[in-house]
């Protein structure tokens, strides 16, 4: 009772927290306590005032040095292992109700994993291998995740890091940079802006499905290569499905458009010659047309050496192309996104053998390859079914199944033919 009292009235003390509980209504300060004392239960503590450490990681979902240095920022750095309900709020009332200039800079901090006041390259490695894992760690199969070690790589090759601090061994990120890397790679963001919030039910990364006629290992999209690019999109996936490959289906053009039999969006993936792996999300289907068409949803990307997205700047509208059996030289029949007329910044001939990348102010752009012509060794290109698509789908083909039996019928009725079987 007495400890009850001390810490309610430490709590009604504390300016940060009387702040921190304004920016909450009554209903959602209730919900923050009753989550509190339900993992303070978890705790299995003597004293109920507090959450252990290993309960917090549990119920964030990150481990390792990302889940130790949020409980250590958590509990304002007092090394006394205990999160109280005043941290709680003060936190999450940062962390979720803050500026955005707030939000970013707790999680600049969250980075600075060794907790010495500088954001190291070293930090950012493992921050980004608990995160991957994390990502992976369900439903992974070695096919469809590379290496750790590759795949963290990929993510830090985006990242600007300098010596900047003359006593620092190693190179650092600066705040500027940081949220330059963050604007590249936005599933980084997402991830790291949501481990206070509420457990998401949901997968993020979307369910491959690539069929039984391919060999796994001639496949590009990786789990790690989904959650990038899907961390871009504006509505939540769960099946990405593989419809068109060139070691496959050969590298043809004509069936490539044939294998487009979704109207919705997809994804295109190129490695070319160099060892580069790119590509772009189209929004609209590939269908023919005389100039550029599509929307501001579409983007461009880089997978391998180095992972980035880069959405469109608003420059222009020349997102998509998809050009079939021109003769004219001012219309070049390939597909590709962004750019201009033979300076795309992203452009596959006809024939998909070959191609070029330059640097393009649609999508802010560079060029996604070491040169700008391009060899395309494989592309494929997987169809993407949102969350819900599926069923509404098959709800509306059985509805329109049922239309056309009634109008069936009714024509029968007309002629006398519809109860002749009986």
């Amino acid at each position: 009772m007495g400890n009850s009292e001390s810490s309610s009235s430490s709590s009604s003390a504390d300016p940060r927290f009387k702040s921190a509980c304004r920016a909450f209504t009554q209903k959602e300060l209730e919900d923050l306590k009753s989550l509190f004392v339900s993992l303070a239960a978890k705790s299995q503590s003597d004293n109920p005032h507090y959450i252990t450490p290993p309960v917090f990681k549990e119920y964030i979902g990150a481990g390792g040095p990302l889940g130790d240095r949020m409980f250590d920022l958590v509990t304002q750095k007092r090394k006394d292992q205990k999160l109280t309900f005043q941290d709680l709020v003060i936190a999450k009332g940062t962390y979720e109700k803050g500026t955005k200039d707030d939000i970013e800079e707790f999680i600049y901090q969250l980075l600075d994993v060794y907790g010495d006041g500088v954001v190291g390259r070293s930090d950012v490695e493992r921050v980004l291998a608990t995160m991957l894992n994390s990502i992976c760690s369900e439903n992974c199969s070695e096919s469809r995740s590379g290496s750790e070690q590759e795949c963290v790589d990929i993510f830090l090759n985006a990242a600007n890091f300098k010596k900047d601090v003359s006593d620092k061994a190693e190179s650092s990120l600066s705040f500027e940079d940081f949220r330059r890397w963050c604007a590249l790679l936005p599933s980084v963001r997402k991830f790291l802006g949501s481990l206070l919030m509420p457990p998401d039910s949901g997968s993020q990364v979307p369910k491959l499905v690539d069929g039984e006629s391919i060999d796994p290992n001639l496949v590009l999209m990786r789990k790690q290569y989904a959650w990038l690019i899907g961390g871009a999109l504006s509505h939540e996936l769960s099946e990405w499905k593989l419809l068109y490959h060139s070691a496959v289906h050969g590298q043809s053009f004509n069936t490539f458009l044939g294998k487009m039999s979704d109207d919705g969006p997809s994804v295109l993936v190129i490695k070319d010659r160099e060892g580069c792996i790119y590509g772009g999300y189209a929004s609209q289907p590939w269908e023919k047309h005389g100039d550029f068409y599509g929307d501001l949803k579409s983007f461009l990307f880089q997978l391998y050496p180095k992972a980035s997205i880069f959405r469109p700047t608003g420059a222009n509208h020349n997102m998509q192309w998809c050009a079939v059996n021109f003769s004219s030289e001012s219309i070049p029949n390939g597909i590709g996104f962004g750019g201009r007329v033979n300076h795309f910044g992203l452009f596959i001939s006809a024939n998909f053998d070959k191609g070029h990348t330059f640097e393009c102010t649609t999508f802010g752009s560079p060029c996604l390859s070491k040169t700008n012509y391009i060899y395309p060794e494989v592309i494929e290109c997987w169809g993407m079914v949102p969350k819900g698509a599926q069923q509404e789908r098959s709800e509306a083909i059985r509805g329109t199944v049922l239309e056309r039996f009634k109008e069936d019928r009714h024509m029968l009725n007309l002629v006398g033919l519809a109860n002749s079987s009986d």
